[in-house]
């Protein structure tokens, strides 16, 4: 007497047919996803050019500074005052320069915040929604199967 070995996968197969998978859903979920890697992207590439921009500005004053500085003067006082004014103009410009990187960041900050959010809302919403269609679709199929 030969036995028959169970065919497991007509068994998989009726199984998986049975609870269909919602490609449609997946689908969302990578479109938000997307988006909110572009939308962060975008925050960071323009707070980068910021930083850029703000960092080629305070070298290009710095130098236009050193350059008054390294001028000939006709007393030796002048040398030491010339130092001086290069110094806390160097100083005043530092703190001017370091307010301007903090309200970069402080906005690179707030995006990203207000990103996060509204994609933690959106995915909350199409989980939300995948779930509702999913239990829809079991329990059709408990109910088809019961028959």
């Amino acid at each position: 007497m030969a036995t028959k070995t169970q065919d497991f996968t007509a068994v998989m197969k009726d199984m998986m047919g049975a609870f269909p998978v919602d490609t449609k859903a997946m689908e969302d979920a990578f479109k938000t996803q997307t988006t909110l890697a572009e939308k962060l992207s975008a925050v960071s590439i323009d707070a980068a050019q910021k930083s850029t921009d703000l960092s080629a500005k305070w070298a290009q004053d710095t130098l236009a500074k050193m350059n008054d500085m390294t001028k000939a003067k006709s007393e030796p006082a002048d040398y030491a005052k010339a130092m001086t004014d290069f110094a806390s103009a160097s100083a005043e410009a530092a703190s001017e320069h370091m307010a301007a990187y903090a309200e970069i960041a402080k906005k690179v900050q707030t995006e990203t915040l207000e990103l996060m959010m509204a994609a933690g809302k959106d995915m909350s919403e199409d989980m939300s929604a995948a779930a509702k269609k999913a239990t829809a679709e079991v329990t059709a199929a408990a109910k088809k199967a019961a028959k």
